[in-house]
């Protein structure tokens, strides 16, 4: 009888390299997390804050256009918002006061609304991704990125990722892919379809070269904020088979790191109004009393604050303007328009990428404010990715 070759036989193919193993990884686990209903429902809100914030790109550029510059910065002096948009007209109002009158008094009125636009432009667009999308892309990571290796290390799936020509490099590429993609759907594309909606609503299409690095800044800004958060994320992920467990320790990480901030910050805040008082009580009320409250400014206190004393301190007052954005204080930082400096954000991922971000904006430019969170989130991102890269094929040596 005939004998057969029954063992291996060679492959005749073309293999493809280890670029299309990270896109099979990569397309295979998008698919497997938008069939999520609150994935989608996810991503579609996180581009409804573009709507609200394109009516504010929409304000300015309209006031631009009719040559009201110099009154709205007459009015954001006084302390008065800008019509038609909200509480976000307090961050054009602010903007505009903030900009020095003397840096600009014998500039070229052009150079100056370009100034101008390129400083309210900004803080918008850091408020934008500061506020609502930092938020939305920890909740949305938190749904996908728990699942990624958890469910391959309990369905054991790395006997066959690792048995074919895929190796780390290529496996860890892939899922961090997975990731980058939704943070860019969340933070990077909504945020340059508000510089791009900023610019078709313009006077000019100049404007796009006037501000052609915004665009250049809001993907430093998403690279610096996905980074931290997607490799933290799948470095818990990797830490248990129950995708549960490493959901929980994500949320539970950003909760607590923000409790802790704010605890830290409010007993900033306790300290400072205890020594004022101090200095007030030991001083008496004698003639240098009455001068000291003479010079004390009348607005709100500029020191460290939480959200939870902004909320249940009273917006309005006798002696103060109509209203001043610094009142509230979340909103306050995330617009880069709080000047005090955040000894504690280094604690806080969220705090912390703001930190970042603002630099990278050009608005936070103080080196006392911006080493502190560069190096916390540093740190994490390089410990993340040595548990990860350390996690990915422990199976196998065991």
């Amino acid at each position: 009888m005939p004998l057969h070759e029954v063992g291996y036989r060679p492959w005749k193919g073309r293999l493809r390299g280890s670029l299309s193993a990270i896109a099979v990884i990569a397309s295979t686990g998008i698919r497997l997390a938008w069939a999520s209903r609150w994935l989608r429902r996810a991503v579609f809100f996180a581009w409804s804050p573009a709507l609200v914030f394109a009516g504010s790109f929409f304000a300015f550029e309209q006031a631009v256009d009719e040559g009201r510059l110099g009154s709205m910065r007459d009015r954001a002096s006084v302390g008065r918002n800008v019509d038609g948009v909200g509480i976000l007209g307090k961050i054009i109002a602010d903007s505009l006061g903030s900009i020095d009158p003397s840096a600009s008094k014998h500039d070229d009125p052009e150079v100056e609304i370009v100034r101008t636009r390129r400083a309210v432009w900004s803080r918008l667009l850091l408020a934008f991704m500061r506020s609502p999308q930092a938020i939305l892309l920890a909740i949305v990571v938190g749904l996908v990125a728990p699942a990624l290796v958890s469910r391959d290390l309990r369905a054991k799936a790395w006997l066959i990722y690792f048995t074919r020509p895929v190796g780390k490099f290529e496996y860890v590429t892939g899922k961090l892919l997975i990731l980058a993609l939704l943070v860019a759907t969340i933070t990077m594309l909504p945020a340059l379809a508000l510089w791009l909606m900023g610019v078709a609503v313009s006077p000019s299409v100049w404007v796009a070269v006037t501000t052609w690095d915004l665009p250049l800044r809001i993907v430093a800004a998403s690279v610096a904020l996905a980074l931290p958060t997607v490799l933290m994320a799948l470095a818990f992920s990797s830490l248990t088979a129950e995708s549960r467990i490493a959901s929980f320790a994500w949320f539970a990480t950003w909760t607590a790191c923000w409790v802790a901030h704010a605890s830290l910050t409010t007993a900033d805040m306790m300290r400072a109004a205890s020594d004022e008082a101090a200095v007030q009580a030991g001083s008496g009320m004698g003639v240098g009393e009455g001068t000291r409250s003479a010079q004390r400014p009348r607005g709100p206190r500029r020191g460290p604050r939480n959200g939870l004393t902004d909320i249940l301190e009273p917006i309005a007052r006798a002696d103060a303007p109509p209203f001043d954005i610094r009142r509230i204080g979340w909103l306050s930082r995330a617009t880069g328009l709080d000047a005090s400096i955040d000894r504690w954000a280094w604690l806080s991922p969220y705090h912390a990428l703001g930190v970042v971000q603002a630099w990278i904006f050009g608005i936070e430019r103080r080196p006392a404010a911006i080493l502190p969170p560069v190096i916390s989130l540093t740190c994490v991102t390089l410990l993340s990715a040595l548990v990860l890269w350390w996690r990915v094929d422990a199976p196998a040596r065991a």
